[in-house]
């Protein structure tokens, strides 16, 4: 996975940032927005945020 793609662009996200909140503690799309503002402004980038906090969640939680 590319780390630096970026999936949020309104706020400039990256992959590799919201692997770093989902490392940080959070543990939900809204957690995940709080902490990088990822999918707050338009809004298209929802359904691939969401499914990147649940893989970081799952990927973190199997360690």
């Amino acid at each position: 996975m590319d780390l630096g793609k970026t999936v949020c662009y309104c706020m400039s996200v990256t992959s590799g940032m919201i692997k770093d909140a989902v490392d940080s503690g959070a543990n939900t799309l809204e957690e995940v927005q709080a902490a990088t503002g990822a999918g707050t402004v338009c809004g298209s980038c929802l359904e691939d945020v969401k499914r990147l906090v649940e893989y970081f969640v799952s990927e973190r939680d199997k360690q």
